[in-house]
């Protein structure tokens, strides 16, 4: 790959805003990293990215796991570029009331969310460092001011928050901005999923949050990835530690 074009890592992209965010990464001119913990998943964001004229890889890891990471981000180094922007999206969902809700579920949630982002960033800042410039982009969410069923969720979405916010102060100095981005209702497999675990159909449950919403309608994932754009842009570089809430209207 050229050495004009900085290679970004989005994590979770082989589906959903992931997806939505290494597209749009890549259409700005970026050569994107597919990571998604099944490499062959990431075939159609890749094969989309270089139909449009553009450069990808796909990469299978466990963000949650620190040989994983660590072997990915090298590979990817290697094979492709060192990385100097990082989109930490990949998340899971495991809902449940407190009292119903397992250590597994709680676990696992914290673990993708929290210490996936933790050990992509601890990896790629390394690259960031030496180049002098980098871009860190936390997905963090509307529940992370609290929501019925995601006391995991929520805890690892605040969480990311925090962790947005230390990040951006100890790597401001090489020059590396970290900001988050909090959607709101986003019409993904995940959404369609949690409509479908309370039992309401998908197309009413979309309308039912429309209602809701300022604008009157749900997001989509380039609305997110139109924020990631933002922050990963020459422009963005005195934006720094900031949480976005792409919702559709305020949040606090």
């Amino acid at each position: 790959m050229s050495e004009q074009v900085k290679t970004a890592i989005v994590t979770g992209s082989a589906r959903g805003i992931g997806a939505a965010i290494a597209r749009r990464l890549a259409s700005d001119g970026f050569g994107v990293a597919v990571v998604d913990l099944d490499e062959a998943a990431c075939a159609g964001t890749v094969d989309a990215i270089t139909a449009a004229g553009g450069q990808a890889i796909g990469i299978g890891a466990n963000v949650a796991d620190e040989e994983s990471v660590k072997s990915a981000v090298e590979r990817i180094a290697t094979d492709f570029g060192a990385p100097t922007v990082l989109v930490n999206n990949a998340g899971i969902l495991r809902d449940n009331l407190l009292f119903k809700m397992s250590v597994d579920d709680w676990d696992a949630v914290l673990g993708v969310h929290l210490r996936g982002s933790f050990l992509m960033s601890r990896e790629v800042q390394k690259h960031q460092v030496e180049a002098k410039w980098g871009r860190i982009v936390n997905l963090s969410s509307t529940s992370a001011l609290g929501n019925r069923g995601q006391a995991n969720y929520a805890a690892a979405k605040a969480g990311m928050q925090g962790f947005t916010k230390t990040l951006a102060i100890e790597l401001g100095r090489y020059n590396v901005t970290v900001n988050a981005i909090a959607p709101g209702f986003i019409e993904t497999e995940m959404t369609a999923a949690t409509a479908e675990r309370v039992g309401v159909p998908f197309e009413d449950f979309k309308k039912g949050a429309a209602s809701q919403i300022p604008v009157n309608r749900i997001g989509q994932p380039e609305d997110i990835a139109h924020t990631a754009s933002f922050f990963c842009s020459e422009g963005a570089g005195f934006v720094s530690g900031q949480v976005v809430y792409v919702a559709g209207g305020p949040k606090d």
